[in-house]
């Protein structure tokens, strides 16, 4: 778990477009850590070139959530427009067992937390990083988003989540 601050004071990383921005930067700063493209298939560890993205998307008439899988593209205005069409089209809320090229999001834009922990699935070869965050808030004048990540221990340690969290406050920083 770690909280970062953002310097930007718009609704990146809140519900709608802005959590879909959110997830294109966390994925693009993601995909430049080697340690966090590394996969068990089959047996094997295999090292994928780029890891797309399976994120919740909330059914507002129903409050049901289902997962979305959306490539990652070079751009994130394209990004967040595929990502959109492709959640509205969608209509089961669950596909099966996530793909090995993605990245998880499961974000909670409705509240801040300071610790949030989830269940392994029980597949002790599952490696796919999963990313939290919170609602964001303001505090001393800072705007802080509660930012968690989970990942296995085989393939990333504290050094590459420590160099993802600097990319990704970077990019964040671009973003002003």
């Amino acid at each position: 778990h770690a909280t970062r601050e953002l310097t930007r004071g718009s609704d990146v990383g809140n519900a709608g477009s802005g959590s879909s921005a959110l997830i294109y930067a966390v994925t693009r700063c993601a995909n430049l850590v080697e340690e966090f493209r590394y996969r068990f298939v089959n047996g094997e560890v295999v090292l994928f070139d780029q890891i797309h993205t399976s994120f919740t998307w909330l059914d507002r008439e129903t409050e049901l959530f289902k997962f979305v899988r959306a490539d990652m593209k070079d751009d994130m205005a394209e990004y967040v427009q595929d990502a959109g069409e492709k959640a509205r089209a969608q209509k089961e809320y669950f596909t099966g067992p996530p793909d090995d090229d993605v990245f998880l999001f499961s974000p909670m834009p409705w509240i801040s937390y300071t610790h949030i922990s989830h269940t392994i699935s029980g597949r002790k070869d599952c490696a796919n990083p999963l990313f939290d965050w919170g609602k964001y808030h303001v505090r001393e004048g800072r705007t802080l988003l509660p930012f968690s990540v989970q990942v296995h221990h085989s393939f990333v340690d504290g050094i590459h989540i420590a160099r993802f969290a600097d990319l990704l406050q970077a990019c964040l920083n671009e973003m002003e």
